[in-house]
C-alpha cells in the first residue's frame, strides 16, 4: 500500500507539488483565521440569576428566594446542574446545560419558568445579559486631587458606557471607590416637635423626585405640552422639599434635618501595588469573539479616553492586557517549532547521510501543523495554552 502510494506521488510530482503549495498557503491563511486565547474555556453553557433583597438575612432569601427559584427550573430541558449562593440581600443562582445546548434557547426556558414563582413582593430576579468567556482588559482609574466617588461616579457613567460600545465587550466589572449618595439626616426631636413621622418624609422624599405629564394648553391656533419638572438635581432640591404644612405653613425637609453628600456604606475596597485604595476596571470577553481583535479595540478607545474624552487628568493606566500573554504564547509555540525542525534534521542527516531525505522529513512538520490549523478553523476550534 505504502508502495502504490510512493509511486502514485512519483508519476504525479505536479500535483503533489501543487498539494503541497496549497497545504502550504491554505495553513498560513487559516493560522491568520484562527483564534489564539490564552486559557481554554471548559465551561458549559450557563445562564445566571440574580435577585436582591435588601436587608433580609441568608436563611431569608435562601428560603423566600434561591429555594423557590431551584424548585421551577427544574426539570428544565438539557439541565445538568444547579448552583446557588445566598448571602445578605442577595440570591445568586447558576443554572448549568449540556455542551451542545444552545445558549438563546436554555435562556429562554429559563425566562418562561420564572413567570410561574411566586416571591417577595418588590423581588425581580435578573438573568446575566451574557456569557463571558474571560478577563482580557483591566485597569486602574486615577486623577489628581479627584476623590473615590468622583473616580467611581466616572468609571460608572462614562467610561464603563464607552468600553460597552466596543464590539466583543459584554461587560465591564467595576471594583472599588464609592458610590455617591445624598443623605437625609433627621432630627427626631424636630419630627416630635412638629408632628411629621418618618414615613412621612420618606414618601415626600419619593414623590418629589419625578417629572409628570399633563395636557395640552391651546393657545390661539397653537397647543403647548404641559409637563412638571420635579426630579432632584442637587442638595437644594432635596432641602426644599415639603414634607407636611402646619397652620398654612410648609414644613421643608431643611427644617427636620440636614442633608449632605456622602457615599454608599463600604463593604470592601481594592489596592494594587502600595496604594492601598483604588477604583479598577475589569473587561470581559464575549463569547464566540476572538481576544485579539476586541483588545486592539479596546486599547484605541483608552487612547481616545485619555486624549480628550476624560477631565480634571483623569487616566485610564492599564496593568493588565492579555495580549502580552498571547503573544508569549505564539512567540514559544514559534520557538519550539523551528528548534523541533532543526533537531530533526540535524539526527536525520548525521544518522542517514542524505541532505534530501532529511529535508523532506523535516518538512512534513510544519506541513501536519498548518493541516492541523486548517481543520481548527473548519470546526471552529480555539487554539490556547
Amino acid at each position: 500500500m505504502i508502495a502504490r502510494i510512493v509511486e502514485i506521488a512519483l508519476a504525479q510530482r505536479f500535483l503533489v507539488c501543487a498539494f503541497g503549495f496549497l497545504l502550504l498557503f491554505g495553513g498560513l491563511y487559516a493560522f491568520h483565521l484562527l483564534d489564539i486565547v490564552a486559557y481554554p474555556d471548559p465551561a458549559p453553557p450557563m445562564v445566571e440569576l440574580i435577585a436582591q433583597f435588601p436587608g433580609y438575612s441568608a436563611e431569608e432569601i435562601e428560603r423566600q428566594i434561591t429555594i423557590p427559584i431551584e424548585v421551577a427550573l427544574n426539570g428544565t430541558p438539557r439541565l445538568t446542574d444547579i448552583r446557588s449562593l445566598s448571602i445578605f440581600g442577595l440570591s445568586d443562582v447558576k443554572v448549568y446545560f449540556d455542551f451542545d445546548s444552545d445558549f438563546f434557547r436554555d435562556r429562554q426556558e429559563v425566562l418562561n419558568r420564572l413567570n410561574s414563582i411566586q416571591l417577595p413582593q418588590g423581588v425581580q430576579p435578573l438573568l446575566s445579559p451574557w456569557w463571558a468567556i474571560a478577563e482580557i482588559y483591566r485597569y486602574e482609574l486615577t486623577g489628581q486631587d479627584v476623590s473615590l466617588t468622583d473616580l467611581k461616579t466616572i468609571q460608572d457613567w462614562q467610561i464603563r458606557r464607552a468600553f460597552k460600545r466596543v464590539p466583543g465587550v459584554i461587560d465591564v466589572t467595576t471594583f472599588g471607590g464609592t458610590t455617591k449618595e445624598y443623605h437625609v439626616d433627621i432630627d427626631p426631636g424636630k419630627l416630635i416637635s412638629y408632628g411629621v413621622t418618618l414615613p412621612q418624609v420618606m414618601m415626600a422624599l419619593t414623590n418629589s423626585n419625578a417629572n409628570v405629564g399633563g395636557n395640552y394648553l391651546t393657545i390661539g391656533a397653537q397647543s403647548y405640552n404641559i409637563r412638571g419638572l420635579g426630579l432632584i438635581n442637587d442638595l437644594d432640591d432635596i432641602e426644599n422639599v415639603v414634607v407636611a404644612e402646619k397652620e398654612g405653613t410648609p414644613i421643608f425637609v431643611k427644617t427636620l434635618g440636614t442633608v449632605t453628600v456622602g457615599h454608599r456604606v463600604r463593604l470592601g475596597k481594592v489596592g494594587i501595588d502600595d496604594r492601598d485604595d483604588v477604583v479598577e476596571g475589569v473587561v470581559l470577553l464575549q463569547r464566540g469573539y476572538k481576544a485579539l481583535p476586541v483588545l486592539d479595540k479596546v486599547r484605541a478607545k483608552v487612547e481616545e479616553l485619555n486624549g480628550e474624552k476624560l477631565s480634571n487628568g483623569i487616566k485610564v493606566n492599564t496593568f493588565y492586557d492579555r495580549t502580552v500573554l498571547i503573544h508569549t504564547t505564539i512567540e514559544t509555540i514559534t520557538d519550539i517549532l523551528l528548534s523541533g525542525m532543526v533537531l530533526v534534521f540535524v539526527i536525520l542527516f548525521v544518522f542517514l547521510g542524505n541532505l534530501r531525505s532529511a529535508s523532506i522529513v523535516a518538512l512534513t512538520i510544519p506541513l501536519s501543523l498548518l493541516f492541523t490549523f486548517t481543520m481548527m478553523v473548519l470546526v471552529g476550534q480555539s487554539a490556547n495554552l
